[in-house]
């Protein structure tokens, strides 16, 4: 992604490289030939300095290289065991490539479409858990949410509406419904909770893909007026300051996870066997998996802390204020990582909560879910490995499994409330 990036930016023109270096860019990427690029090393302004230099390193056949053939080798070498010539630097080429925002938009733009896979699947995975625990769907209900119209709010809501309308999909857990007024919060607030995830994660995709697609390099050619002028626009403030925010935004659906875990586990709140496991005491059940969830929650809160309000003076005093965006980028990025995992151990324990249910079944969409995961992963029946498992669900939310079980019957509900409002 980084080496597509710097790609797209310098095809810009306003970077001052010949043809002919693009052109051997270019190549270098078709062919795999990756640059060894360090992960550490930017201050996030005057551009991602030390990972471009490193990336350019490669493609000027220094340094070390990977490609699927080769795996790690030497550029020199591994540019040439696919037909390559390294790039010779012509006039301002060298400043040219290693200037620009491309580590923090990378690593920012995996984030990013991770953050969107597990919140929409975040949906899924609680109003799961709100079954198991006879919650009540009368919170998602469209006028409370029409009255505080917010974006994500709205969609969230119609989600859980979708799953869970008994008229559409009837449930044999619920039945008639709740006889619960008001859910805890973990449960009767995801609307808003999950919700301003979305939007935050609206937000940030609107950042970065002008980012993305932005001239970062300096100085900037504009050859129609035939000058070249000194600005700012390799300063990471913007992506770091969305990241910054990313983090902080997703982070929220592990927090309000990890407290429906523990709705789950804790029998004086389900009604269910302690830890989801019969034979309690001999068997520790999920215990030990909402302590994991309790962990990555913690080390999140570290992790929000915001990069970008710091600053560090470099360059002499002349680079005297910086973005920090590379530090923002990494952090967004595992901050999602321990979102999907603490998610991942929640779809875990609903689903075996569902086996104390038995042989009642769920709605249509959310049973699909339970068979999805049932056919990896069997049910709790006495403590065994649960890392192995645990790594299971990830995988499926990863690959956006749950979320693509559902989705059928989320457009049969919404083809359904066209034809009731056409009626």
């Amino acid at each position: 992604m980084l080496l597509a990036l710097r790609i797209n930016i310098l095809a810009k023109g306003y970077s001052g490289v010949s043809l002919e270096t693009l052109q051997k860019m270019v190549a270098a990427f078709n062919a795999s030939c990756l640059s060894w690029v360090p992960e550490q090393g930017t201050v996030g302004a005057s551009g991602d300095l030390a990972p471009l230099a490193h990336l350019v390193l490669g493609l000027i056949g220094e340094g070390r290289m990977w490609s699927p053939q080769t795996g790690w080798a030497d550029a020199r070498n591994v540019l040439e065991g696919h037909g390559l010539t390294p790039i010779s630097l012509k006039p301002k080429e060298g400043i040219a490539l290693i200037n620009g925002t491309q580590l923090i938009s990378s690593l920012g733009a995996v984030a990013l479409v991770r953050a969107e896979a597990i919140a929409r699947q975040a949906d899924v995975i609680a109003a799961l858990t709100l079954e198991t625990l006879k919650g009540t769907n009368k919170a998602f209900d469209p006028d409370i949410h029409a009255v505080r119209p917010h974006p994500g709010q709205i969609v969230v809501a119609q989600r859980f509406r979708s799953l869970l309308h008994s008229d559409v999909f009837p449930s044999q857990i619920t039945g008639e419904g709740s006889d619960c007024v008001q859910d805890a919060y973990t449960l009767r607030c995801c609307s808003q909770v999950h919700g301003v995830a979305n939007d935050t994660i609206d937000f940030v995709n609107k950042i970065l893909t002008v980012e993305l697609n932005s001239a970062t390099d300096n100085p900037l050619v504009f050859a129609d007026r035939g000058i070249t002028i000194s600005g700012g626009n390799f300063h990471g403030e913007y992506p770091a300051k969305a990241l910054d925010f990313l983090a902080i935004g997703v982070h929220e659906l592990a927090s309000i996870s990890e407290r429906r875990i523990e709705r789950l586990c804790n029998p004086s709140l389900s009604k269910l066997p302690a830890f989801l496991v019969k034979d309690g005491g001999l068997n520790s059940g999920f215990m030990i998996a909402h302590c994991t969830a309790a962990a990555l929650v913690s080390e999140n809160k570290v992790l929000c802390h915001p990069s970008s309000v710091d600053s560090l003076s470099t360059s002499a005093a002349t680079e005297d204020h910086v973005s920090m965006g590379g530090w923002a980028a990494r952090k967004a990025l595992r901050v999602v990582e321990h979102v999907e995992k603490v998610l991942a151990i929640e779809l875990l324990a609903a689903c075996q909560a569902l086996e104390f249910h038995r042989p009642l079944k769920t709605t249509a969409p959310l049973e699909k879910v339970y068979e999805l995961l049932r056919f990896l992963v069997r049910p709790w029946d006495k403590d065994r490995i649960m890392s192995c498992d645990i790594e299971a669900a990830h995988n499926l939310l990863l690959e956006e499994k749950v979320w693509e079980a559902v989705l059928p019957y989320m457009e049969q509900y919404k083809q359904k409330q066209h034809q009731m409002t056409d009626s």
